[in-house]
């Protein structure tokens, strides 16, 4: 991974207010350049550990959890907020305790830009998007991560 992604993802979680996040070490890689943009491995799904799946699992859990109330434009301000509050939790538990190879990790990073992302939306904290956008933007990340890592069983959220 580019030491300018590293970075970013860091200055990213700072500023999403995941200190957790922040302040855990982003996995370090000396590696050459990886392009932003979420591929296979050689046609092949990534590998996962259990703490990925777990933290995945959670987040598709809270997500499904409030997919009612957000189709219906009934979720809360503060429902939106505490359910940003729980992808951040759990986006900071994988990446404290995640353990892939790097380029596994690499691709991780991708999916995890975008969950931070769609937490900020639903949180209120990008001006002039709806926070609907935002639950939007990690439903996603869900599927993207569904369909490029090898997670058994894991069901993409249909909306």
């Amino acid at each position: 991974m580019k030491p300018y992604l590293h970075l970013a993802l860091t200055v990213f979680a700072l500023y999403t207010g995941s200190p957790a996040l922040a302040a855990s070490p982003v996995h370090d890689h000396a590696q050459g350049a990886t392009e932003l943009t979420l591929q296979l491995n050689a046609g092949k799904k990534w590998q996962t550990d259990a703490p990925l799946r777990a933290g995945m699992l959670a987040i598709r859990q809270s997500m499904a959890d409030s997919l009612h109330a957000i189709h219906e434009n009934k979720l809360s301000a503060r429902s939106y907020d505490r359910l940003a509050k729980q992808v951040r939790a759990s986006v900071a538990q994988i990446v404290a305790t995640c353990k892939l190879p790097p380029a596994a990790d690499a691709q991780l990073h991708i999916v995890i830009a975008d969950l931070l992302a769609g937490a900020d939306q639903m949180a209120g904290q990008v001006k002039g998007t709806p926070r609907m956008d935002g639950a939007v933007k990690v439903i996603g990340a869900l599927k993207a991560y569904g369909q490029h890592f090898d997670h058994p069983g894991f069901q993409p959220i249909e909306h």
